[in-house]
């Protein structure tokens, strides 16, 4: 059985397309590497932030469906995803632009022997940065290298994501036996586990937690996360090991950037499984990547109808000069 090589994507919802990708561009500084729209809900933008080159394991996403309302944070949720920067001294760095650019955060703390930075966006949504400095495991992204952070601050891809969810036991059996990964830690309420590599590039933290009351999902919250595998061949593998566990599965889903594998692994956790190709690059050159709404061939002939569904956004910076600050 080849199995997970660790994180491919994390898909959130926002409030707003528009204040999702100013953040995101001018705030934290990576790429938008494919605007597009849920392809089961074409009225619906899905923005693509990666490293430089919209690498497998690097890709923060989102959906700014209509009309949704807030999310509410509690337990059985995808609690908080993380971003990975290259040291100890980026945190720092980011620590100081958060603070001039009024963004909450927590200040640097220390988990599972890395230094982090929580923070918040305006959605109420929960990330983290966490180093790499003392990392070993799975190799990091590129960082976007005409972005406005410094590249020796940059962020390089995704780190551990966050699960809060009441039914630990169940949830360490399920990861362990059927995903496949390893408890390496335990700090208070949180577990720390990894797959393949391992490192922070292949790691989810679960919180047990029954205090909390059930989340709700909504803007501000994650719809689902997702990992890597190698390729189609992988990725059937998964489907019957998937099912031979007793578990209802979407079956094979060609979603153009990549193929992929959606399964509900407990109540309200939607994880998805993805190949690492073919990426981003099929039908837009590097240097203008995620200035155009992009659309599998599927819904190509839907262009028209689609175009006049999304309101348009401006996220051309291919003629614009980025400073690096």
């Amino acid at each position: 059985m080849n199995g997970l090589k660790g994180l491919h994507h994390v898909t959130a919802i926002t409030s707003s397309a528009e204040k999702n990708y100013e953040f995101f561009t001018y705030v934290l500084g990576m790429r938008l590497v494919k605007k597009t729209v849920n392809q089961d809900d074409i009225q619906t933008y899905h923005l693509f932030f990666a490293d430089d080159i919209g690498g497998a394991g690097t890709d923060m996403t989102f959906f700014d469906f209509p009309g949704v309302s807030k999310g509410v944070h509690g337990t059985n949720e995808i609690s908080k995803t993380s971003f990975r920067v290259p040291t100890d001294e980026a945190l720092k760095y980011f620590a100081k632009r958060f603070d001039r650019l009024d963004v909450k955060h927590t200040g640097i703390k220390e988990q599972f022997g890395k230094q982090t930075l929580s923070f918040v966006d305006f959605d109420d949504q929960h990330y983290q940065l966490i180093s790499d400095e003392n990392n070993e495991g799975v190799a990091a992204g590129v960082p976007w290298q005409n972005g406005p952070i410094p590249l020796e601050y940059a962020i390089t891809g995704l780190g551990p994501i966050f699960v809060r969810i009441a039914d630990f036991d169940y949830f360490k059996e399920m990861l362990e036996k059927v995903l496949q990964f390893k408890e390496i830690g335990k700090e208070g309420r949180f577990h720390l586990f990894e797959v393949g590599e391992g490192g922070n590039g292949a790691q989810v933290v679960v919180e047990h937690n029954t205090v909390l009351p059930q989340a709700r999902q909504g803007f501000g919250t994650v719809h689902h996360t997702a990992f890597r595998v190698e390729d189609r061949e992988v990725l059937e593998q998964w489907i019957k090991r998937m099912e031979s566990f007793g578990f209802q599965t979407s079956g094979y889903v060609n979603r153009h950037f990549f193929e992929s594998l959606y399964v509900r692994v407990a109540p309200q956790i939607l994880f998805e499984f993805a190949t690492d190709g073919p990426g981003f690059m099929g039908d837009e050159p590097y240097e203008t990547l995620g200035e155009k709404l992009s659309l599998p061939p599927f819904l190509e002939p839907k262009r028209e109808q689609i175009e006049k569904l999304v309101r348009p956004i401006d996220t051309v910076r291919s003629t614009r000069d980025m400073i690096k600050e």
